[in-house]
C-alpha cells in the first residue's frame, strides 16, 4: 500500500440487506486528522438553511398569527366565543398527536419528499382556511394544517441536523434556527396585527402560500433526492398508543382551559393520556423496531434538552400570551404596536443565539449555559410580574423583554442543537419530532395552566370588592402578573432540572460520549470513526 494509507486505516465489511450486497467502509482518523465527510447537500448548505428557515418561520408564525385574527374571523363567520377555541385546538390536536409519525415518515420516505409534501399540504390547507365560508370549513382546514405541519416540522430540523455536521458551521446554523424558533411567536403577533388591521384576517392564512411557494422552489432546486435512512417496519402498536396518548394530553389541557380542571372530560382525558404514555414507554422498550428508540431520549444531553424545551415552552407562553393581553388591555396598545413592542426581544435573542451556539456551547457545553439562560429568563418574568396599571413600556417592560431575549438565546436556542446531538441518520427525523413534541406539549400545558391561574387570581381579587371599571382593570392586571410569576417559576424549575440532568463538557467531549452502534450483533464503533457507504470494486493492484 502507498504512503497515503500511513495515517488512515480502512476496514471493509460486507453485509447483505434487502438481497443486495452493500460495502461499508469505516475510516478511523487520528485526533489530528482533518479529513471531513460531507453530505450530498454540502455545496448548497447555506441556500438550504435559507429554505429551512422559511419553512420554520411559516410553522412558528402560525402558532400566534391566527390568534390575532380570531375576533375578526368570529365576527365575519358568526361563530361563538366557545367555538373560537376550536380554531386553535384543532391545529394543536393534529399537530401534537402526529409529530412522532411525521418524524418517522421523514426517516422512511426521505426528508426532501417529506419536506415538500408538508409544504404543499400546509399551503393547500391554508388556502382553504383563508377561503372559509363557515366555522366547520375553517376548523377542518386548521386540522389539516396541523397534520401537514407534523410532517413538515421534524423534516426541517432533521435536514438541518444532517446537513450541518461540521461543529463550527453547526453552531452557526443552529444559532440561526434557534433564533427563528424562539422569535417566531413574536413575529406572528406583529405580522398578524398588520394583516388584520390593514388587509383581512384571511391573509393571516393566505400569507402561508408565499412562504410555502418560496420554500418549495428552494427545496426542489437545492435539496438532493434521498431514499430515506430507515426501512424498518412501522411500529403500529407504538404508533397507535402514542398518537392517542398525545391527542388525549393536548385535548385535556385545551379542555381545561375552556371549562375547568374538575370537568370530567378534562380529568378523563388527562388520566387516559398518562396511562397511554406509560404503556407507550413499556411497548417501545420491548419492540423490535420501536417508533421512538429509547436511545434517542435516554442520552442525558438529548433528554435534558427535551426537558429544557418542555419547561421553557411553559414559561414563554406567559410572555407571548399574557404580555400581549397586558399591552393591549391595560396599556392600550394596538395589535400592530403590540407586535412592534416585541421587536427588542427578537433582536436580543437573535444576537445571543449566535453567541451561545457558535462560541459558548462548543467550548463549555450546555450544562453551565442553559441553566444560566433559564435563570435569566426567570428573572425577566419576575420583573414583569411587578408591572402596574400605569407602568411605562420603556421603563417597566422593555428592559425585561431584552433580558428575556438574552435568556432564551442562552437556553432555548442551544437546546435545539443539543437535543439532536449524536443522532443516527435513521433517528434524525423521530428525534427532531420528539423535540418538537416537547415544545408543543409545553405550550399546551402553559396555555391551560396559566389561563387557569390567571382567571383564579382575577376572580379572587374581586371577592369583597365593588365592581367598578378600575377594580375590573386591577383584577385583569392581577391575572396577568400572576401568569408572569408562575412563568418565572417554570423557568426556574427548568434551570434546576437542566443543571441536574445535562452532562458537563464541551460539544466535542459530549459527542465523543455518544454511543454509536452498528446493526444487531455488530460491534460498537468509536466516536472518532466515520462510516461511509461506498461502492467497492475488486481488482489486482
Amino acid at each position: 500500500m502507498g504512503s497515503c494509507c500511513s495515517s488512515t486505516k480502512a476496514r471493509i465489511s460486507v453485509a447483505w440487506k434487502d438481497y443486495r450486497m452493500t460495502a461499508l467502509m469505516t475510516l478511523e482518523h487520528p485526533a489530528t486528522d482533518e479529513i471531513a465527510v460531507h453530505g450530498a447537500n454540502f455545496g448548497r448548505r447555506w441556500w438550504i438553511l435559507g429554505v429551512l428557515g422559511i419553512a420554520q418561520v411559516m410553522v412558528i408564525l402560525d402558532s400566534t398569527i391566527v390568534n390575532i385574527a380570531l375576533p375578526t374571523a368570529q365576527h365575519e363567520l358568526h361563530f361563538s366565543i366557545a367555538d373560537r377555541q376550536w380554531i386553535v385546538t384543532a391545529y394543536s390536536l393534529a399537530f401534537g398527536s402526529l409529530l412522532l409519525l411525521g418524524g418517522r415518515m421523514g426517516d422512511r420516505v426521505g426528508r426532501k419528499r417529506a419536506l415538500i409534501t408538508g409544504l404543499v399540504g400546509f399551503a393547500v390547507a391554508s388556502a382553504i382556511g383563508g377561503a372559509s365560508v363557515n366555522f366547520a370549513m375553517l376548523v377542518i382546514a386548521r386540522t389539516v394544517q396541523g397534520a401537514f405541519g407534523a410532517l413538515l416540522a421534524p423534516s426541517v430540523l432533521a435536514l438541518l441536523t444532517t446537513t450541518f455536521v461540521d461543529p463550527d458551521e453547526r453552531g452557526k446554523a443552529f444559532g440561526i434556527y434557534g433564533a427563528i424558533a424562539g422569535t417566531g411567536g413574536a413575529l406572528g403577533l406583529l405580522l398578524g396585527g398588520i394583516l388584520t388591521s390593514y388587509a383581512s384576517w384571511r391573509w393571516t392564512l393566505f400569507v402561508n402560500l408565499v412562504f410555502a411557494l418560496a420554500a418549495t422552489i428552494g427545496a426542489l432546486l437545492w435539496l438532493t433526492d434521498d431514499r430515506g435512512a430507515d426501512h424498518d417496519p412501522f411500529d403500529l402498536p407504538g404508533l397507535f398508543v402514542v398518537g392517542v396518548g398525545l391527542f388525549s394530553l393536548v385535548f385535556g389541557f385545551s379542555h381545561a382551559e375552556t371549562t375547568a380542571w374538575s370537568n370530567r372530560y378534562t380529568i378523563g382525558s388527562l388520566v387516559a393520556a398518562v396511562f397511554l404514555l406509560v404503556v407507550f414507554v413499556f411497548v417501545e422498550t420491548r419492540a423490535k423496531y420501536p417508533l421512538l428508540p429509547p436511545r434517542v431520549v435516554l442520552d442525558r444531553t438529548r433528554g435534558g434538552s427535551l426537558l429544557v424545551m418542555l419547561f421553557a415552552s411553559v414559561g414563554v407562553f406567559g410572555v407571548f400570551l399574557f404580555l400581549t393581553y397586558y399591552l393591549q388591555a391595560t396599556l392600550g396598545f394596538s395589535p400592530v404596536k403590540s407586535g412592534i413592542a416585541f421587536l427588542p426581544l427578537i433582536a436580543a435573542l437573535t444576537a445571543v443565539a449566535q453567541l451561545s451556539n457558535r462560541i459558548l456551547l462548543p467550548r463549555f457545553g450546555p450544562r453551565p449555559i442553559v441553566p444560566v439562560g433559564l435563570l435569566v429568563s426567570s428573572a425577566s418574568l419576575f420583573g414583569l410580574h411587578q408591572v402596574g396599571l400605569h407602568s411605562a413600556y420603556v421603563s417597566h417592560v422593555l428592559p425585561y423583554l431584552i433580558l428575556l431575549g438574552i435568556g432564551s438565546g442562552l437556553s432555548v436556542a442551544p437546546a435545539f442543537s443539543t437535543g439532536t446531538l449524536g443522532l443516527r441518520p435513521q433517528d434524525a427525523g423521530v428525534g427532531s419530532a420528539t423535540l418538537n413534541t416537547a415544545q408543543q406539549v409545553g405550550g399546551s400545558i402553559g396555555t391551560a395552566l396559566l389561563n387557569t391561574l390567571a382567571a383564579s387570581a382575577a376572580a379572587s381579587y374581586l371577592v369583597g370588592r365593588t365592581r367598578s371599571p378600575v377594580s375590573i382593570q386591577l383584577a385583569v392586571l392581577r391575572g396577568d402578573t400572576t401568569a408572569f410569576f408562575w412563568s418565572a417559576l417554570a423557568f426556574a424549575a427548568g434551570a434546576i432540572v437542566a443543571g441536574l440532568v445535562l452532562r458537563p463538557g464541551g460539544l466535542a467531549a459530549l459527542a465523543a460520549q455518544q454511543e454509536v452502534s452498528t446493526d444487531e450483533g455488530g460491534s460498537a464503533i468509536s466516536a472518532r470513526t466515520e462510516i461511509v457507504k461506498v461502492p467497492v470494486a475488486c481488482r489486482a493492484c
